[in-house]
């Protein structure tokens, strides 16, 4: 079925992550129907999922993923069952006859059982079961990661994204289920429960897809965006009514603006914004976000860079809702490349910085940043288990896309368009690093590569080592573990005007700065998060 794990990782951990496998890139998942029925009292899930998909190959054999404590009851294709064997958290099915490269066809799988609950979401995954009020009762799901075929039965991989999604979820009357996209109709049923059904316009990653159940108080607001009236929706608990139109009120819409004037429109104007009160800290579930800082601003009140700046805005609404444009619109193939969600999204609360208090404050948070960098290890993570890179992916990340700025494309109407073309052209796609770096190797018209390489795939720091011998010039070079890296290093001689940018690769050169020497030496070390050595 699948060739052996790469060294130090099982064959459960290549099922789970080997997007390339022959029995999951044989087909193209073009839409999914969820329809589930959740038992609060019993913490148990009950439902099915259709799968419609396009045949990439012929093939008679294919894999969906189901968590293993969770009961495939059958798998029904054409109105029969088929048969299907499961291996670890696989199901593999086999078609009757072949499905010839280009068919359309479905199957539907019937599956049940008590889904795994979520012990510190949204760090870890499952379903939230908690309580509200007196004793109400408030249940959400949270899976980037372990994956979404923890609680439903999908084509677990960022590589395929279904072109759009009904989500249908059946809960205890007196309750709300919030999903993503846009609420069809809401349907009573027999027995005491109601039937709400959501429809999602765009594609969706499956992590993305999210169940919120409470009794929600509900909200309505409208954004003027770049592509027009974009609806906005708050479904908050009864009691912080109050609370979340004040604090979505203030963050919300100076968010939007921010976010869309340097990455462009918001990517899901037909399926609205919505920010969903969760009983974990939040997530970028797509068009319904997860919120749940307490309604305060910072990090549930910290300022996670120190500097002071991260106490005037709500972190959640920020962070989680700038994912929209970086992990939810550009979505990576492989988790091992989850940088180019994190990094630019970490990235766009130094941009929100900057247009609410301007580019020094903006400095001063990335520079802030780097109080969480821990360089223990490469950013992208082994490829084709499921393994994510160093947690490094966020400050370090954001502190890397400064230096690309900084060092490459000062230009601030230059670098807005870069970042909004980053978005045109990857709109609602899935990619790689390759494609991401490629796209700025063209866009600046340099060769970034090794910058990225440096940053991404190693855990040092590249190191700036200034020599002064005893005869002739100061002698300069990187110390680097990508053997081409090259980069400007911007000095100066304490006291003069202005930082001068030498172009400097692995190999010492003369440092050309009148009147230089060790103790007046000055390194730009904010501009570029870098080491220095000075001999």
């Amino acid at each position: 079925m699948q060739g052996a794990a790469p060294a130090g990782f099982s064959r459960a951990d290549s099922l789970r992550g080997n997007y390339n496998a022959p029995l999951r890139s044989c087909y193209d998942i073009n839409y999914y129907h969820l329809d589930v029925r959740l038992d609060v009292a019993g913490r148990a899930i009950q439902g099915s999922n259709e799968f419609r998909f396009t045949a990439t190959r012929d093939f008679t054999q294919l894999q969906f993923d189901l968590f293993a404590n969770l009961a495939v009851e059958k798998v029904e294709y054409k109105g029969e069952p088929l048969p299907f064997t499961r291996e670890f958290n696989a199901v593999f099915v086999t078609f009757p006859a072949p499905i010839r490269q280009g068919q359309q066809a479905s199957f539907t799988v019937y599956y049940g059982g008590q889904p795994t609950v979520a012990k510190n979401a949204p760090w870890d995954g499952g379903l939230v079961f908690a309580e509200h009020g007196a004793g109400q009762p408030w249940v959400a799901t949270a899976c980037q990661g372990v994956g979404a075929s923890i609680w439903w039965p999908c084509k677990d991989q960022q590589a395929d994204e279904p072109d759009s999604m009904l989500i249908s979820v059946t809960v205890p009357r007196g309750l709300t289920n919030v999903s993503n996209g846009r609420l069809r109709r809401t349907t009573k049923l027999k027995g005491g429960a109601t039937r709400f059904d959501w429809f999602v316009s765009n594609p969706i990653n499956n992590y993305n897809v999210a169940l919120n159940v409470a009794n929600y108080a509900h909200f309505q607001d409208t954004y003027a965006g770049e592509k027009g009236p974009l609806t906005l929706d708050y479904w908050v608990l009864p009691e912080n009514l109050a609370k979340a139109k004040k604090q979505f009120g203030d963050n919300v819409k100076p968010m939007l603006k921010s976010m869309e004037y340097w990455f462009g429109p918001y990517p899901f104007y037909e399926d609205g914004y919505k920010l969903v009160e969760t009983p974990h800290l939040g997530m970028e579930h797509q068009s319904a976000v997860a919120y749940g800082n307490e309604y305060k601003n910072g990090y549930r009140g910290l300022d996670r860079s120190g500097t002071g700046w991260g106490l005037k805005w709500d972190f959640i609404i920020i962070h989680e809702s700038g994912h929209e444009w970086f992990g939810n619109n550009i979505t990576t193939k492989d988790i091992a490349d989850m940088w180019v969600h994190e990094a630019f999204t970490t990235y766009s609360e130094a941009l929100f910085v900057e247009s609410q208090f301007g580019k020094d404050a903006a400095r001063q948070y990335i520079h802030g940043q780097r109080r969480n960098i821990r360089n223990d290890g490469p950013i992208i993570g082994p490829y084709g288990v499921n393994e994510e890179g160093s947690s490094d992916m966020y400050d370090k990340g954001s502190n890397l896309l400064h230096l690309i700025r900084t060092s490459y494309v000062p230009d601030d109407a230059r670098w807005r368009e870069l970042l909004r073309g980053l978005g045109r052209t990857f709109y609602h796609q899935t990619v790689t690093t390759k494609q991401v770096i490629d796209y700025f190797n063209q866009q600046t018209g340099q060769n970034l590569t090794p910058v990225f390489d440096q940053y991404l795939r190693h855990a040092g720091l590249p190191v700036l080592e200034v020599r002064f011998p005893t005869t002739g010039p100061p002698l300069a070079r990187w110390i680097a573990a990508t053997p081409d890296f090259e980069l400007p290093a911007r000095l100066r001689v304490t006291g003069t005007a202005g930082f001068v940018a030498l172009p400097l690769t692995t190999t010492f050169e003369a440092v050309n700065l009148p009147g230089l020497t060790k103790e007046n030496l000055e390194v730009d070390t904010e501009s570029c998060y870098i080491g220095v050595l000075v001999e």
